[in-house]
């Protein structure tokens, strides 16, 4: 290739990549007029949920007066900023709250976010001379004057957006952009970074959870099947295959009721929050599994005349605790938005846990078959002819 086009092709390249970092820069100052001609000398754009920050700072009487914009809003959602010097959380913190009721008006208050996320009307621990809202082609802002003080000159910020019944907020999601809409905020300099991509204890304990459960229900309760599926048919497995199946299982229950135990933990140290689904299936799953171990101690012997029933049983609640366990899995994926990577993995998973199950299907067919052929010739070799007559076994 020329040398001329090559360079004139990379500095095209760069070219555009530098216009796109300037207008991803810009993007909250080229965004920034607003009713009244208000106009601020500082904006950030935050990194979560479409939102910017725009102030200006009066160093006289520590005031900032301040405009908090949401980009693309919804009508039946309200928005929320808010101060926390104790924490990058949305418990506890001075918030400001706006959304558009029924009737078309615009409500907008000050709020005490409590442990629960409930924001009913407060004053807050600074003084708020003015705050207004509105929405304007298509986005909701919030208006406010703040007093500061020395401690919130600089100091966290946390934002959100979640649904309304009827004319009352309600807990926002729990996804990945609401859990990181967190950061700071300095008057003073103007600066803004964000802290929402880091792990917090209950995060952690979260992750333990979905591991546990994912590793017991979701893997080696799969693997137990596949061993009692399909080495059986393997002469050479000889009795190991049941003492292989009954590790799987044993083991994966017992993995499984820590998962679930850590779980009912999680619940209670998030009051108000609750994942219906999820919740619903994993007491269902472990309710079952729980029912196939105790199943055990009931086993007749495999000439007992009521061992049909019991595999029948055995079978239909083993395969729906699995079927059920996969669907919780992925359901507790959504609760982990940010480990996409798991989901990713465990999909993995289970296409490789699939693939096995489908070669050992067509394996253990083949086998059936020729012992079935085989049987068949040596019954009518050693067995009665079609006259009734027996047939002589010849050398």
């Amino acid at each position: 290739m020329d040398k001329s086009l090559t360079t004139t092709l990379l500095f095209s390249f760069f070219l555009l990549i530098s216009l796109s970092v300037s207008s991803l820069a810009q993007s909250c100052s080229s965004n920034s007029s607003f009713s009244r001609n208000r106009i601020y000398s500082a904006c950030n754009d935050l990194s979560q949920l479409s939102c910017s920050l725009h102030w200006n700072y009066h160093q006289s009487n520590m005031t900032a007066d301040i405009a908090f914009r949401k980009t693309g809003a919804s009508t039946s959602n309200w928005i929320a900023w808010a101060l926390n010097p104790t924490g990058g959380r949305m418990a506890g913190s001075q918030a400001l709250v706006a959304y558009q009721q029924s009737n078309g008006t615009m409500r907008v208050y000050t709020a005490q976010v409590g442990a629960t996320g409930s924001m009913p009307p407060a004053a807050l621990s600074f003084e708020v001379p003015s705050i207004s809202a509105e929405i304007v082609g298509g986005d909701m802002i919030i208006f406010a004057t703040l007093q500061l003080s020395t401690s919130l000159v600089s100091t966290n910020q946390v934002w959100q957006e979640g649904p309304l019944s009827g004319d009352a907020p309600v807990q926002h999601p729990l996804n990945a952009e609401n859990r990181q809409s967190v950061g700071t905020v300095n008057f003073v300099s103007g600066s803004v970074t964000s802290t929402g991509a880091a792990t917090t204890p209950k995060d952690r304990r979260r992750n333990v959870h979905g591991v546990l459960n994912a590793v017991s229900w979701g893997i080696l309760m799969p693997v137990g099947i596949i061993i009692a599926r399909y080495l059986k048919v393997f002469k050479s497995a000889g009795p190991a295959w049941f003492y292989l199946h009954a590790i799987c299982q044993t083991s994966g229950y017992a993995v499984g009721v820590a998962g679930w135990a850590t779980g009912i933990k999680l619940g209670s140290d998030s009051p108000g929050i609750t994942y219906n689904t999820h919740r619903k299936l994993g007491i269902t799953i472990f309710a079952l599994g729980t029912l196939q171990v105790l199943a055990l101690l009931l086993r007749p012997k495999p000439d007992h005349k009521y061992r049909l029933y019991w595999n029948i049983y055995h079978h239909t609640i083993g395969y729906t605790t699995v079927i059920l366990s996969i669907v919780n899995i992925f359901e507790g994926f959504d609760v982990l938005d940010r480990e996409k990577n798991w989901r990713k993995a465990y999909i993995g998973v289970l296409i490789f846990l699939g693939a096995v199950a489908v070669v050992l299907e067509a394996v253990t067919w083949l086998i059936v078959i020729k012992r079935k052929k085989t049987a068949s010739s040596d019954k009518h070799v050693n067995g009665v002819n079609g006259y009734g007559s027996r047939v002589q076994q010849t050398a």
